[in-house]
């Protein structure tokens, strides 16, 4: 088979692993639950994804998923087998086509009653698609360039309150962060274009405020509006972020879908900032959806150039190992130098996570961003944010948070405030 899609899956089964795999390979090719006339043995040579290689793993007398019909031969209690499983599927089937070809890599996949679990773990793509689509645009190079940090994380913070600010006292605290030298704000994903707020007087009232820092201290912070909508809104809001003077929009990636993202990439002037919120529909449960190394991939194809990625002793779910593999999967060049995506680290980040951060990725190539890490801090939030840098430049230097604390009073009220650091 010549280029082919290449989606590599972990699954459980009941039946034999063989007769699974090929029921995802039929099921999202050329087949059906029945043979039909015209699937030929000519048509299923060109078009039927073929499997390429079953790895066994262990086996469990509990399915993961329910609704699984065990074969009907079998007479005693079924055997729930799992295995890493990967197929090819023909390139001529789908072409260069985001939206189809996830309905091809997933789509009735997580329907099969053959199949107890079944979770997505990457993809491998044809050259085709980087023609098609071009990927970020600005990615990390340039949201540096623009966001004029080198050799270190951007620093960042998110408005909060997430909803109920005036677009005067969010201003207000644009000010309030960028005296301390604030290198990135983004709106909350709860906060768009509302009656409280409506977008283009919060983009008014901020950018005069990021202009006239920008004026007086010759740092400009690149601040992530929100322009999630539908796309002609989104096209609208991102022409209003242009004309005063913007340097960044943010997109909830999976409220909008590939599509719209897609034809957002292809009018957009300025860096993307691909919220994932509902990342735990797909990501959460360990037999269903589709892993982050693989759904990072679409997201960048698309046009995301930062991607979250959540952070290291996250307030969520997700264990560090998980994070660990994201920032590197962001990170990991798909069919070009440059079309890698900034990983967004957040969730409950204060400062204590920055020495691990930076031991287990080995890279200052992240948006390192803290809400309450910043927002909460005793003196303040520009305290909050000086408590933050500290902790990146010790992590950096290699010097023991503790110690680099003794000489920084912001690092220590951090540390005071936010918790008792791990070994």
């Amino acid at each position: 088979m010549k280029d082919p899609i290449v989606a590599k899956y972990l699954i459980e089964t009941p039946h034999p692993l063989e007769f699974a795999a090929e029921m995802i390979a039929g099921e999202q090719s050329s087949g059906t639950f029945i043979a039909v006339p015209g699937e030929t043995e000519e048509l299923k040579a060109r078009a039927r994804a073929r499997v390429a290689h079953i790895r066994p793993l262990e086996a469990v007398d509990t399915p993961g998923l329910p609704g699984s019909r065990p074969p009907k031969s079998l007479s005693g209690p079924p055997q729930y087998q799992r295995a890493e499983v990967t197929v090819e599927f023909p390139f001529d089937n789908i072409g260069p086509n985001l939206p189809t070809l996830l309905a091809t890599i997933c789509g009735n996949l997580y329907e099969l009653a053959e199949l107890s679990g079944i979770k997505l773990l990457d993809i491998k793509l044809p050259q085709a698609f980087a023609q098609r689509y071009p990927g970020p645009q600005f990615g990390i190079a340039g949201t540096r360039r623009l966001a004029g940090v080198q050799a270190r994380p951007l620093i960042g913070t998110i408005v909060k309150p997430s909803v109920g600010l005036t677009p005067t006292q969010t201003a207000d605290l644009v000010r309030t962060l960028g005296e301390a030298g604030i290198d990135f704000v983004k709106d909350d994903e709860l906060q768009a274009d509302s009656p409280h707020s409506p977008f283009p007087a919060r983009v008014a009232a901020v950018m005069r405020v990021i202009n006239e820092l920008a004026d007086r201290t010759g740092k400009k912070i690149m601040f992530a509006f929100n322009v999630t909508d539908d796309l002609e809104a989104m096209l609208r809001h991102h022409d209003t972020v242009v004309a005063a003077g913007g340097t960044c929009v943010m997109v909830s990636i999976h409220s909008i879908g590939l599509a719209t993202l897609v034809e957002f990439r292809r009018r957009c002037q300025l860096p993307i900032h691909g919220h994932r919120n509902g990342w735990g529909l797909y990501g959460r449960h360990p037999l269903l959806g589709v892993e982050y190394p693989a759904w990072q991939k679409l997201w960048r194809l698309a046009g995301a150039d930062h991607l979250h990625v959540n952070g290291l002793q996250n307030k969520f779910w997700e264990p560090d190992e998980s994070v660990i593999r994201s920032i590197k999967a962001c990170l990991t060049p798909m069919f070009r130098p440059d079309d890698t995506a900034m990983p967004v680290v957040s969730s409950g980040q204060w400062g204590g996570q920055a020495p691990e951060t930076y031991r287990l990725t080995g890279t200052t190539d992240l948006l390192y961003i803290a809400g309450g890490g910043i927002m909460a801090h005793p003196q303040g939030p520009a305290a909050g944010l000086r408590g933050l840098v500290q902790a990146w430049e010790a992590a950096m230097q290699g010097i023991p948070l503790a110690e680099y604390a003794t000489t920084h009073p912001e690092l220590q009220a951090t540390i005071a405030k936010f918790g008792k650091l791990r070994s």
